[in-house]
């Protein structure tokens, strides 16, 4: 089986984050990174794409013959959002993505997020915390 080249790296999430450029983009990395440890209960990790994941699950696809270990949920901060990862999948969580506040998605498991202040951080909370739940019962080791 051909290995995910996404790669849980030793940096610290807190040094990946405070070497951000951008001041504005920092702080709402800094806030998100909170809200989501905090709601996913996990420890946290960077990976080698530049994604702070939080927690693990062991990833064995029979369709992409990929297997490695990934997180249970993650976010990323890109030139131009700021991008959490779903793992079960964003159409799972319509209801709360209505309540969620200004975003886009892709149609797998990435929310595209300008600016926090555009989201409501409490729903984003809930939301993580959903998936977090639902990932750990559908990999029961993780």
């Amino acid at each position: 089986m051909a290995e995910i080249k996404t790669k849980r790296t030793r940096e610290s999430p807190v040094a990946f984050i405070k070497a951000l450029k951008d001041p504005e983009q920092r702080r709402d990395v800094e806030k998100l990174f909170s809200a989501m440890k905090e709601a996913s209960g996990e420890k946290s990790y960077v990976w080698s794409n530049g994604m702070i994941g939080f927690g693990l699950y062991h990833y064995n696809s029979e369709r992409s013959s990929q297997e490695g270990d990934w997180p249970l949920t993650a976010f990323a901060p890109r030139a131009s959002n700021l991008t959490v990862y779903v793992m079960p999948g964003v159409e799972k969580y319509a209801g709360l993505l209505k309540k969620l506040g200004k975003h886009t998605m892709s149609g797998g498991s990435c929310i595209y997020i300008k600016k926090l202040s555009d989201i409501h951080i409490p729903t984003l909370k809930t939301l993580i915390r959903r998936s977090v739940h639902d990932m750990r019962k559908k990999y029961p080791s993780a």
